[in-house]
């Protein structure tokens, strides 16, 4: 049977929340981690998504920058193009089923 955990936490004016430690503890995430919410008969169920098209490459990516920034290493500077690029695209809907037109290198 599993443990029962009972925690309260505040909503902000936002609608936010932030989930206490045992919750997030329990469901096994940390920071940038993605959790579903369920309605169920006047009751929400919080759990653990898991990512639907992760991209190896990205989170690899993501792993290295995560252990630069644990031990203190920071990224100096990126590229002028690639942080042109990226700032454009920042928020912006991504479709990963959409065609890739033209040639790509890899």
């Amino acid at each position: 049977m599993s443990e029962i955990i009972h925690e309260v936490a505040t909503l902000t004016s936002k609608g936010q929340i932030t989930l206490p430690k045992s919750i997030r503890q329990a469901l096994g995430v940390d920071t940038g981690g993605r959790v579903a919410f369920d309605l169920r008969g006047g009751e929400v169920v919080v759990t653990r998504a898991e990512a639907a098209h992760e991209d190896p490459a990205i989170g690899a990516f993501l792993g290295l920058l995560e252990g630069d920034i644990r031990a203190g290493r920071h990224v100096q500077f990126l590229p002028e193009d690639l942080a042109r690029a990226m700032l454009a695209n920042a928020g912006h809907a991504v479709d990963l089923d959409e065609s890739i037109e033209g040639e790509v290198a890899l």
